[in-house]
């Protein structure tokens, strides 16, 4: 880890008064541990969970949570301007409050108000407590200002109580952390100026993404369904979330868990998926279709599992019949229309054309604005498909535009799709008022 100038990063690591601050100190250990000179902040409620000598001793620094500490080093203006990231873990419905209105009374809710660098939350709280509309609205308001909200996780609370408002793990906070401080993602930049919006560059844009493989079902046992790991869409979903977006990510059957700070519409089949597509896309300014969806399912679904004949040889007939084409349906001009729509497209050349000229043929045929093409299959040279860690891909564009992405990690292809789409949008439309 280091930061662009080559030097260490400086992490400001803010601790909020709730009971989940015990699971900051291996936040802590895991920055510390990558090289990050980091900094704790703690509030004074949050030294009652976890005391100062603790965060002294694993971050090596000195611990205040007052501005007059050391007042001939302005520490409420200086630490959030030399800071490369803000991390606040806890994050609790009273942070959020203050930090969504600007208040000021202690170190670490006035480094947030002067940080220039990016600033990433991780909630923690009852479950009403999250649910309720005074703090949905101070984490919309903070996300349309580009901080970085993580939705918090499903689980055991304290007490007996069990719901969402869990600290999201340790490693899924880092890795947010890690993808802010990434030097390829553009983050929140310095403000150089009175007005400027010091934000990543999907901040305040609604984006939605689907990943995964369908599975149609041909009894309570068996289904036909693709390779798809959702790899390359959990990518996608990830990497706008650290680049400010809020992000809805429609999940089918993924091999690898969703990313923190995503809200995540579970579906099965092809046409559950459509149903949660289109609600979600409706007026968003992104549509990713990253999910290999069934063309064909079962005309019929047996209620009971199709059993082997024992007087004979003979193998059931299953007659299929045609899916939804959800992408071109998404992509049809509307009202409800996503502002920006990319398809992705895994082919196979074949005697009537190559990979391109198939994804050519799929772009115009399907209406969206950007295809995202793979070769996959055994003659693929790409370096990268179905459950691989990477993916090489051309983008096309539907003004006749072609770009080469990889070999690269899908972490990488996911950003190369980002670009595109920021590239888009400035082109086409004004930033949006959501």
């Amino acid at each position: 880890m280091s930061s662009s100038s080559g030097r260490r990063p400086r992490v400001v690591l803010g601790v909020a008064g709730g009971i989940a601050a015990y699971k900051a100190a291996s936040l802590l250990r895991l920055l510390t541990e990558g090289g990050a000179d980091v900094r704790v902040l703690p509030t004074a409620s949050a030294l009652r969970f976890v005391g100062a000598p603790t965060w002294a001793a694993l971050s090596g620094h000195p611990v205040a949570t007052d501005v007059w500490d050391d007042v001939h080093e302005v520490p409420h203006v200086r630490t959030g301007r030399e800071a490369d990231l803000v991390v606040v873990a806890p994050a609790t419905a009273d942070l959020l409050a203050r930090a969504a209105a600007g208040i000021a009374d202690d170190l670490l809710t006035s480094t947030l108000l002067t940080a220039t660098c990016p600033v990433l939350l991780a909630p923690a709280m009852h479950t009403e407590m999250w649910e309720h509309p005074a703090t949905r609205d101070n984490v919309a308001l903070l996300r349309r200002r580009g901080t970085v909200v993580l939705d918090p996780a499903v689980g055991r609370l304290t007490g007996a109580d069990t719901g969402r408002g869990r600290l999201p793990e340790p490693e899924e906070v880092h890795a947010a952390a890690l993808a802010l401080l990434d030097a390829g993602t553009p983050g929140r930049p310095r403000a150089t100026g009175a007005g400027e919006a010091p934000a990543g560059d999907l901040a305040g844009r609604r984006v939605v993404v689907s990943a995964g493989g369908t599975r149609e079902p041909l009894d309570p046992v068996r289904y036909l369904g693709n390779r798809s790991s959702g790899r390359q869409g959990v990518a996608l979903a990830a990497r706008a979330a650290a680049r400010g977006a809020d992000v809805v990510l429609v999940a089918a059957h993924l091999e690898v868990p969703a990313p923190a700070g995503v809200r995540v519409v579970d579906v099965g089949d092809a046409r559950e998926l459509r149903a949660a597509v289109l609600a979600e896309a409706a007026g968003a300014d992104a549509l990713v279709m990253a999910a290999a969806v069934a063309d064909f399912r079962p005309a019929a679904v047996s209620a009971t599992k199709v059993k082997k004949d024992p007087g004979t040889e003979d193998a059931p007939v299953v007659t299929l019949v045609r899916n939804p084409d959800v992408l071109a349906e998404a992509a049809r001009p509307g009202p409800d229309r996503a502002a920006v729509v990319v398809g992705f497209a895994a082919e196979t050349g074949d005697d009537a054309g190559d990979v391109l000229a198939h994804g050519r043929a799929k772009l115009a045929r399907k209406g969206c604005d950007l295809l995202v093409v793979n070769e996959v299959g055994a003659e693929a040279r790409t370096g990268g498909g179905f459950g691989t860690a990477g993916n090489t891909v051309v983008l096309l564009g539907d003004d006749g535009t072609e770009q080469p992405v990889g070999p690269a990690p899908k972490e990488d292809v996911a950003d190369a799709v980002w670009d595109a789409v920021v590239r888009r949008w400035a082109r086409d439309l004004p930033p949006t008022s959501r």
